[in-house]
């Protein structure tokens, strides 16, 4: 029997992870162990079948008796266990939500609906390493993964819309913190319905503005506001989380040369979806409605937006989104600068194809591969 380790289970990607493997019934021709950093011991989570204790998940021995392990416990912990892992001769598979083998030769960034074919060709020549890409390239491909599989675009750039999730759960907590904390702050005011807006403006900004308002984890206000800064400097002018959508998309695609892509990434007060507005230049000029045909059928989660109003207020916002594997496209058009110029705006859960789906999915190729 196949043997899987799952490590980090209980975090917010983890806990996502499990609710998408219970509701497709994927724990099933494997044996599932779990382990914990801090927990073990105790009883594991409900999966429908009978488990051993949560095991420790620094135990070498114990991971070392894993065909796959899956950990979405974080870089950290990446970092500090797989190369003593992989040094004491281990030779299973290690699936990883986290950044820390992402850009390593080793590796193989995965999201099998746009890259099943490099997959494929990294099972047969023996790698053993499946990472989670960023979730913005993650959602940005699923949404135009079309336009690069038929090689149509010569540059673009994401300006992208975060959701507090992409922080951690800390963040999410923290921006309904500063949601609630302005309420409470015009409560009074907007109660009044002859107050003068103005006055509510300064209310507002002033709670913002308060030695008070809860900044500890994003050190500046989002709830009404925004941070157009996400993640470490680079010597380039780019945050490393803008590096990332050159980096991470042409490693995914193995594309050569590689398509350049820039961007501003910024954080906003949406809970847990990603929002991106992007620009791209065509290699060449094709027609709208063939451009709308290669986005719709690329992939069975991508859905066309109509330009219109209603179907975008309907459609394409976080609040139509989260929970859901759509990935909607919309305010698709032509830009006045040239034919070859094209915009979109897109939209996708960050928890599902922006970490966990994609892990799931790997895991379940790896499964059937193992099984034969």
């Amino acid at each position: 029997m196949i043997k899987a380790g799952f490590i980090g289970w209980r975090g917010m990607v983890g806990s996502i992870l499990m609710e998408r493997m219970l509701a497709e019934k994927d724990f099933k021709g494997f044996e599932p162990v779990f382990a914990s950093t801090s927990q073990m011991g105790q009883k594991g989570p409900d999966v429908g079948i009978d488990i051993p204790p949560v095991k420790d998940a620094h135990d070498l021995d114990f991971l070392s008796q894993m065909d796959i392990i899956v950990t979405c416990q974080g870089s950290g912990y990446t970092k500090e266990v797989y190369p003593k892992l992989r040094n004491s001769g281990w030779k299973g598979y290690w699936i990883d939500a986290s950044s820390a083998l992402r850009m390593e030769d080793s590796s193989i960034i995965v999201l099998d609906p746009v890259n099943r074919k490099v997959i494929d060709q990294g099972l047969s020549s023996g790698i053993k390493d499946f990472i989670g890409g960023n979730c913005t390239v993650s959602l940005m491909l699923m949404a135009i993964g079309g336009l690069f599989e038929h090689q149509l675009i010569e540059w673009m750039t994401s300006m992208t819309y975060q959701a507090a999730s992409g922080a951690g759960a800390k963040n999410m907590r923290e921006l309904v913190a500063q949601m609630s904390s302005i309420g409470d702050s015009a409560r009074e005011l907007m109660g009044d319905p002859v107050s003068a807006i103005t006055l509510v403006d300064r209310c507002v900004l002033e709670t913002m503005q308060s030695d008070d308002f809860p900044t500890e984890n994003f050190l500046a206000p989002v709830a009404g506001s925004l941070i157009p800064w996400i993640d470490s400097p680079m010597e380039s002018g780019q945050t490393r989380e803008e590096w990332k959508g050159f980096a991470e998309t042409n490693k995914i695609l193995q594309t050569e040369p590689p398509v350049p892509i820039d961007g501003i990434c910024v954080r906003i007060g949406a809970m847990r979806c990603h929002s991106q507005a992007m620009t791209i230049k065509l290699k060449k000029d094709i027609a709208l409605d063939d451009i709308t045909g290669i986005i719709q059928n690329s992939n069975q989660w991508v859905k066309v937006v109509p330009n219109d109003r209603e179907q975008t207020l309907k459609c394409l916002s976080p609040a139509a989104v989260t929970g859901t594997l759509t990935v909607p496209v919309g305010r698709i058009r032509k830009l006045n600068i040239g034919p070859r110029y094209l915009s979109l705006f897109t939209v996708g859960d960050q928890l599902l194809w922006g970490a966990a789906e994609p892990v799931r999915r790997i895991f379940n190729i790896i499964v059937d591969r193992l099984k034969g």
